[in-house]
């Protein structure tokens, strides 16, 4: 935590310093060097600009992260500026717990004539991938490690126990191509359609490659699939297929950095199983199901551009069929803002909360965020911005999830906790704290949140996520 906030500090003092050094021009005119500044003294990007960055992150759920990426922007003859053309990114990058990812997106407004075109290809691999139960405050937080611990030396209460009992051992490769078009030429408003598909798998944690867990019992997941919460057919993962279609409402001013302007999205998905029934005979289950997913962003201007009172609101349901277990966290976006679409809890939805702790077939969240841009400054020929955002973050299953199942597998003793069922009612799960953002040209944001739980059921330690980009 020290450590973090003298990183954080030292960030703000060096860029300061940067800012003090650079002489922002009164007027537009054009520089010396053929820079084009425009009314805000800001340099307009033109053509290619290319952006190598070694990845180094911080994720309080997946540890430090190390590895490469590059951003790629075409800003043609700079007229759009800060919109860009078209946007590539590729990424390899891999955190110290036990997961990584291999990416590339390209984002391409401008391409097209009057089309925006979307195409992510992504996988990610994690040793360790937090399973903590359905239906959020419903689900048991018994460790079987943890309370042996507890009962032999009662002085380890306070302390962390290493167990691997809500861990699993997940894959997955994603790709989702989207498409966007004006509706018959109403301002802002846009029609969207697009396809995904997930292959993905999930087996128990492996205690020979995580050697800090060769001794941990049955999991969660284990004893999810035994009790028959999670059908055996399905344990393993599987293929699944999506049709999108969707209305958009966009009047950002900006995509990466917006001040002011409405975002809302409203997304039909039909999801199917393409695993042959041989493979994967699930004779209770319908193979396909329907959702709805709604999302709501308004960004108010407080003061001018430095200002800005930001939130978020959305909703995913189901409308038919029967969601696979190892989908039921994926949010159903059109255009992706972060990388992960998972939720509930972790960096993308509810920052201190435990990442998955929170998912059900259905479920509601809220963001809301004071966008404060401290300053501005020229460094190395780029526009650079610092941000300073205190949040909070909310969110709750709104449809369970195989809670009957769920009930059905308890049989409580008076020796043991209950393992799949905690009996407690589902509420409003929140968190609070404040990220420091460093931005260049309005398009790359480099990000650092520290989020705390306000219960301890959700996380007891204040977490600390650093990556790119807004959650929203």
């Amino acid at each position: 935590m020290k450590k973090t906030l003298l990183l954080m500090l030292a960030l703000l003092l060096a860029v300061s310093c940067f800012a003090q050094d650079e002489q922002t021009p009164k007027k537009p005119k054009k520089a010396k060097k053929e820079k084009i500044y425009n009314e805000k003294g800001e340099i307009i990007k033109q053509g290619w600009n290319f952006g190598p960055l070694p990845v180094v992150g911080y994720d309080a759920d997946l540890g430090f992260q190390y590895g490469l990426c590059c951003d790629i922007f075409n800003y043609g003859d700079g007229s759009r500026y800060p919109r860009y053309n078209y946007k590539f990114n590729v990424e390899a990058s891999r955190y110290t717990k036990g997961s990584g990812v291999f990416r590339f997106y390209s984002d391409l407004p401008y391409v097209v004539k009057d089309t925006k075109l979307f195409f992510d290809l992504t996988y990610f691999y994690a040793n360790k991938y937090e399973f903590f139960g359905f239906n959020g405050y419903q689900a048991s937080t018994y460790d079987p490690v943890v309370e042996q611990a507890h009962l032999i030396n009662p002085d380890t209460l306070d302390k962390k126990i290493k167990s691997g009992y809500h861990f699993i051992d997940r894959n997955q490769l994603r790709f989702v191509g989207s498409m966007q078009r004006s509706f018959f030429g109403v301002p802002h408003l846009n029609w969207s359609a697009g396809l995904g598909y997930f292959y993905t798998t999930t087996s128990p944690i492996d205690t020979v490659k995580m050697h800090n867990y060769v001794d941990q019992p049955a999991t969660l997941f284990e004893n999810y699939v035994n009790s028959g919460i999670i059908k055996k057919e399905e344990a393993k993962g599987g293929h699944t297929g999506q049709l999108r279609l969707g209305m958009i409402y966009d009047s950002r001013d900006h995509n990466s950095d917006p001040t002011r302007g409405i975002y809302a999205e409203g997304t039909l998905v039909g999801a199917f199983n393409i695993d042959n029934d041989k493979q994967y005979p699930i004779k209770d289950r319908t193979n396909y199901n329907l959702s709805f997913t709604f999302l709501w962003r308004h960004f108010i201007p407080l003061y001018k551009d430095k200002l800005t009172l930001a939130y978020r609101l959305g909703a995913q349901n189901r409308l038919a069929g029967h969601t696979p277990w190892y989908m039921i966290n994926n949010l159903n976006t059109m255009f992706f803002q972060k990388m992960y679409t998972e939720g509930l809890g972790g960096a993308v939805t509810m920052r201190g909360v435990n990442r998955n702790g929170v998912i059900g077939e259905g479920f509601a969240f809220a963001n809301v965020e004071l966008r404060w841009r401290i300053i501005g400054f020229q460094f190395i020929n780029q526009n650079w911005t610092v941000a300073l955002t205190p949040f909070f973050d909310a969110g709750m299953v709104t449809q369970k999830f195989r809670e009957e199942e769920m009930i059905a597998a308890e049989t409580p003793t008076t020796e043991m906790m209950p393992i799949y069922y905690s009996g407690n009612k589902e509420s409003v799960h929140m968190s609070a704290g404040a990220g420091l953002k460093l931005i260049m040209n309005r398009n790359l944001v480099v990000s650092v949140d520290l989020g705390k739980a306000l219960d301890n059921r959700d996380g007891k330690k204040l977490k600390t996520f650093v990556g790119f980009n807004y959650i929203f």
